[in-house]
């Protein structure tokens, strides 16, 4: 079943529920499509009376903040052994390359990486427990934290929002555009993050074999 036609079919407050745990749960850093899910409740909420936007990007926003200030403290607490463990069970996103890559922007970005990460599908899921692990400052991981979840959920739920009602009239197409549109950037940024993952893996390799002969 298309994701929005199951929305339609339970309670808004099961519709806001839902949206903030997944989008929680994703920022948390287990591996949830938070953006599709988000997408379809926004495309939903333009033609649902029942379902207020402004709640809506409201527990979004919620979600994606609280996920990600649970996953830093986690990512605090477990250090390095969590992400050894996470690349166990979920080795296609927390594989060492990736790790690698993620660190990176990190380093070099610092708090904005936090910030940015969120409108990256891969990074949304590692930005709160290696900022933890990294030891970022918490009062800097709050800022870009707070402003992330608020311009990412906030925003792209306002924008879908206000696009499905200019588009009433083609919104049973739109909503599929929209979940594609959704998806292809989800792969995208996934694809860049993998092939950079991978040249990260390459690099490190040869490090680690001149380190443990």
């Amino acid at each position: 079943m298309h994701v929005q036609e199951w929305l339609d079919t339970v309670p808004a407050a099961a519709v806001y529920a839902l949206v903030g745990l997944v989008i929680g749960l994703e920022s948390l850093g287990i591996p949830l499509p938070g953006e599709i899910i988000l997408v379809s409740a926004a495309l939903l909420s333009s033609q649902h009376a029942g379902i207020d936007p402004v709640i809506l990007g409201a527990c979004a926003t919620a979600g994606a903040i609280i996920g990600d200030s649970i996953g830093y403290a986690i990512g605090r607490k477990g250090g390095r052994p969590m992400l050894a463990w996470l690349g166990k069970k979920f080795p296609r996103h927390f594989s060492d390359g990736h790790i690698a890559t993620a660190e990176r922007s990190f380093q070099k970005w610092g708090m904005w990486a936090v910030f940015f990460g969120r409108f990256v599908a891969l990074l949304r899921i590692f930005a709160g427990p290696l900022a933890g692990v990294l030891r970022m400052p918490y009062w800097k991981f709050l800022i870009a934290n707070v402003l992330g979840g608020i311009v990412w959920a906030g925003g792209t739920t306002a924008v879908i929002y206000y696009v499905g009602i200019v588009a009433e009239s083609w919104l049973k197409r739109f909503s599929w555009l929209g979940l594609v549109a959704a998806v292809l950037v989800g792969l995208t940024s996934m694809l860049v993050l993998r092939r950079k993952a991978a040249k990260a893996g390459r690099t490190r390799e040869p490090v680690a074999a001149a380190e443990h002969p």
